[in-house]
């Protein structure tokens, strides 16, 4: 970004109107961020949200005027603001952006501006408190879909430590913005949605797991009452980081309310010596008329990278559920040829590759190919997978070890521990302290070894627990943060090795699911539970951030490995649809006929993967209880994609009309039903099934059409191509 100097306050040149503050206004991708520079001790932002186009300077610095709060009975003489950094020692009375001390000592922080640059889309802010011994810079970044970013470098300028507590970054929101929404899970039920009211005080979502895991929420949101996806201002925030991290909601007595969000530190993480700086996580904004124009924002932003997926998202077999550690290569090969046959295009050796690994007992950090189980190596089942014309994938677990393994024994030291005793057991296994060097190297080296014997198109990343009382040894340091830079530099290094090879984020299914991870992966594993019933609310929830096309969504087998239920193979298809496609099931246990409608399936998510990959997503508000409306349409609105899933019973028997919004008003539309499940849960064909369905975009919103009888936990699909 090239910035242009606005003020800088020891310049004698400075025009005088702006030496005195003035106003800054960013615009971008239909956003306008109005920062107050004539706030002490530093700015405040007036507004994020709305484009206000045609503002004049003018009109601006009145808008900032009119945000000042005056002076009232019990308060300070000068009333404080939510400033970008508020702290005690400004006047502010909330949570402070910024905590810290030197040695128990020296906490009071008081950051003045002293410099801007900025352009119509950027501002870097430089504050200083001299007395405290801290400088810092902050960078506040429209991007071009409209996204605010903010992130802080903090410096210490004194002549002593100082330990950082906290440090988050805020984000002002409508004071009608009355209602709070985020998300909460576990393994197996990520991302589940849940409401409260926006009231006074503070509303504090932690992670303290090393990871987001599986219980935080990938946004925390504000808006008016009721809103949806389709309707209703809502503002969001996101932490794009892989390690532990808070979001605040916070609203005051005073007349702000505002989200905040960052890392979060351990006791004594953050320690900066003379001249150290620190540099915060991105933390993301976007606002919009509906969930859904939240969600398109973080999708255009992120789909605009240089580094994002271009190509078409390869069909996927992933053999875990096939075989688990069952491997021999009889067996794979056979499930090899199967994929193949379907139509698959990368096939993934889960679990149970490399030495000693029988059961998930033994074996993590070990990598090296159990020669008892494959003693050519793995060349012999890579080589008959190129040969059907498949990619080749392989799982790892880098970050992990167990106690039962070569590498634990050989180097106890490594294993990430607070105390002389290990940390409480998960799936019985314990966590490599990447940040130590000699640990670093060997996963690395392992990692690039196996990359060079093997044509390794994938990698399927896991991460199977938490990380519990991190530390870098008895006496030691906590290590979160430490260990969450040093995965980011090694999936940056593999990458700049091999710029062809992906990376999946899989961490127990969804839990480690962030921007900070998937700026260095070309996928999230969404989710173990591959029950479309389940899945339909996960995805629709992690689709708030995280493009389609980077979510795994799996065909799976008939009875789900996660929650026992019998589903219709339409129905698991269908939910699979749009997202990054892939089976997760034992095809070689499967008939012709069988196969022959997978293949089908198969073929179809080929054919509207361009779609799911540049496509906006459409989640549909009010429908029936016991129907999901859902599709993708295309960015010009020639064509669109429809689910229409009965996920229970319905009062009505045919079921009402649902409207298919999202389209081009003005345009006609051919509606095709082309997958779903046979006509005998009704007496008679849907009408519009044979007759032809023409209607503009603006009908199909308002009034809608009928869905067809289903049985529950069966799903529909539809096809809109536009006439003209």
């Amino acid at each position: 970004m090239l910035f242009h100097d606005v003020v800088t306050a020891d310049d004698p040149a400075t025009p005088p109107a702006l030496a005195a503050g003035g106003v800054l206004h960013l615009r971008r991708g239909g956003t306008s961020v109005v920062i107050d520079l004539d706030v002490a001790p530093h700015p405040a932002i007036v507004h994020w949200g709305e484009e206000l186009e045609g503002s004049s300077e003018q009109s601006l610095r009145s808008l900032a005027v009119a945000a000042r709060p005056q002076r009232v009975s019990g308060g300070l003489d000068e009333p404080a603001r939510a400033t970008l950094v508020a702290s005690p020692a400004g006047g502010w009375l909330g949570t402070p952006g910024l905590e810290g001390h030197r040695d128990g000592a020296s906490f009071s922080v008081r950051l003045e501006l002293v410099g801007v640059q900025a352009d119509d889309h950027g501002a870097r802010l430089s504050l200083v408190d001299r007395e405290a011994g801290l400088s810092a810079e902050l960078e506040l970044t429209l991007g071009t879909a409209g996204l605010l970013r903010q992130r802080l470098t903090l410096r210490n300028t004194g002549d002593s430590p100082y330990t950082v507590q906290h440090l988050h970054l805020a984000f002002p929101v409508p004071w009608d913005a009355t209602e709070i929404l985020d998300t909460t899970g576990r393994h197996l039920r990520e991302r589940s949605p849940q409401r409260h009211p926006f009231g006074y005080g503070t509303y504090l979502r932690e992670s303290r797991r090393g990871r987001p895991g599986a219980d935080a929420t990938l946004v925390l949101a504000a808006g008016r009452p009721g809103f949806g996806f389709e309707r209703g201002r809502v503002h969001a925030l996101h932490v794009a980081w892989s390690g532990n991290h808070r979001l605040i909601a916070e609203r005051s007595v005073s007349g702000e309310a505002f989200l905040a969000g960052g890392e979060l530190f351990a006791p004594g993480e953050v320690v900066l010596a003379p001249g150290e700086s620190i540099t915060s996580p991105d933390v993301v904004g976007s606002w919009g008329d509906g969930l859904s124009e939240v969600a398109h924002r973080f999708h255009d932003e992120w789909r605009r990278r240089p580094a994002h997926p271009r190509r078409a998202r390869p069909i996927t077999l992933n053999t875990w559920e096939a075989v688990y550690f069952d491997h021999s290569l009889e067996r794979l090969t056979a499930l090899a040829d199967a994929a193949a046959s379907v139509g698959v295009e990368r096939f993934v050796l889960d679990d149970g590759w490399f030495d000693g690994r029988r059961d998930d007992t033994a074996g993590l950090g070990d990598w090296y190919v159990d020669t008892e189980v494959w003693p050519d190596g793995l060349h012999p089942l890579v080589d008959h997978v190129l040969a059907r014309g498949m990619e080749f994938g392989l799982w790892v677990e880098p970050e992990m070890v167990n106690p039962d393994s070569d590498l634990a024994r050989l180097h106890p030291d490594w294993i990430l521990r607070a105390r002389t005793t290990l940390p409480p057991s998960a799936r019985q296994q314990q966590v490599l302290d990447l940040a130590h060097d000699d640990a670093y190297d060997y996963v690395a080296a392992r990692l690039h070894a196996l990359l060079a014997e093997y044509p390794i198109a994938y990698l399927k990343w896991d991460h199977n627990r938490d990380l519990l009382d991190a530390g870098s040894g008895p006496d030691g340091v906590a290590r979160v943060r430490a260990h969450t830079l040093a995965l980011y530099r090694l999936l940056d290094e593999l990458k700049a090795a091999r710029p062809d090879l992906e990376i999946e984020s899989c961490a127990s299914g969804g839990a480690r699911v962030d921007l900070g991870i998937l700026a260095r992966t070309d996928r999230i594993w969404t989710s173990d539970n591959l029950d479309p019933l389940e899945r339909l609310v996960n995805q629709r929830y992690t689709a708030l951030v995280v493009p389609p096309e980077m979510m795994g969504m799996h065909l799976t087998s008939p009875v789900v490995h996660s929650t026992g239920r019998t589903v219709d193979l339409d129905f698991s298809a269908a939910v699979a649809l749009f997202g990054h496609v892939g089976i997760e099931w034992d095809l070689t246990r499967t008939d012709d006929e069988t196969r022959r409608r997978i293949a089908a399936w198969v073929e179809y998510a080929k054919r509207i993967r361009p779609l799911v990959a540049t496509g906006r997503t459409v989640d549909v508000d009010g429908t029936e209880p016991g129907i999901d409306v859902r599709g993708m349409v295309a960015p010009d609105g020639t064509s669109a994609v429809f689910t229409l899933t009965q996920t229970d019973t319905t009062v009505a028997y045919p079921p009402g009309r649902v409207r298919i919004p999202g389209l081009d008003p003005a345009r006609h539309y051919r509606v095709r039903l082309v997958g779903g499940p046979s006509s005998a849960a009704a007496q008679s064909e849907l009408p519009w099934q044979t007759y032809d369905t023409t209607v503009t975009g603006r009908e199909l919103d308002a009034v809608g059409l009928r869905p067809p009888v289903q049985y529950p936990q069966r799903s529909t699909v539809i096809e809109l191509v536009a006439q003209d």
